[in-house]
């Protein structure tokens, strides 16, 4: 028998039996012990008794244990999803959260749990993803800045992480970019130099990060190159000096 090298146990320790398990009791059910059973501890045992037996699925949705409940819930037919909403463990919302139609998911957008609006905020129609820009925790807010449309990225210029002002700066308009050349991290000013107009780069040839001056002497109009011609780093300079058509000699 094909079987997982764990013995069939019960989710509250107890050994298992078919002899005593009500499903025996019906033609149509298909499980194996320790293999596809509804009563085991083993979340893949779990699902896997209701990918055999999808139409139970209903049957376990306020099942004591939570992995019951949560794997019911991947196999359960949608219009059910809705009363799982409230359900008290976050696994179980999670899990309702990745098939929940749009409107039913609006209502897990506040969830207690930052896994759950991380799945929400994957999930949810782009135009209602603006609401969840405030969120407190930085991994919604990043799955927002990458997935929301970039007009409204001006909200999230001044976001407290720096990933997420990273993705912004990826990401937001020309005619906003400019507004983060002072940003307080480095590796977001330097994606600011990756996309700023080359005529706009004057304003970063005196960044305190090499990086970010690397990236301007990579772009900037060859007109402006002076200003990086005898910068402080040997990399900027190079290629400042490169691009120039000059070798060792201080431009002026």
């Amino acid at each position: 028998m094909d079987t997982e090298p764990f013995a069939a146990t019960g989710w509250q320790g107890q050994a298992l039996s078919c002899a005593d398990c009500a499903q025996m009791g019906r033609p149509s059910t298909r499980c194996e012990l320790a293999k596809a059973c509804v009563h085991d501890r083993y979340a893949r045992r779990i699902d896997r008794f209701f990918a055999w037996n999808p139409a139970l699925a209903k049957e376990f949705l306020t099942h004591p244990y939570f992995e019951v409940r949560a794997v019911a819930a991947k196999h359960v037919e949608v219009f059910y999803l809705p009363r799982m909403i409230d359900d008290p463990d976050a696994t179980v919302r999670w899990s309702v959260a990745q098939r929940l139609p749009q409107r039913q998911l609006l209502m897990l957008r506040q969830d207690p749990d930052r896994e759950v609006r991380i799945q929400v905020a994957r999930r949810l129609h782009v135009e209602q993803l603006h609401q969840m820009m405030g969120d407190g925790d930085y991994g919604v807010r990043l799955i927002v800045a990458q997935r929301i449309e970039p007009q409204w990225l001006v909200r999230m210029l001044h976001d407290e992480d720096r990933e997420v002002r990273r993705v912004v700066a990826a990401r937001v308009g020309s005619a906003l970019l400019g507004a983060m050349v002072k940003d307080e991290d480095a590796a977001v000013r330097t994606v600011v130099a990756q996309r700023l107009a080359p005529a706009q780069l004057v304003a970063l040839c005196h960044d305190p990060d090499w990086r970010v001056r690397y990236s301007v002497a990579e772009r900037i109009d060859a007109a402006h190159l002076g200003l990086l011609a005898d910068d402080e780093d040997e990399a900027v300079r190079t290629l400042a000096r490169q691009r120039s058509g000059l070798t060792g000699t201080t431009m002026t």
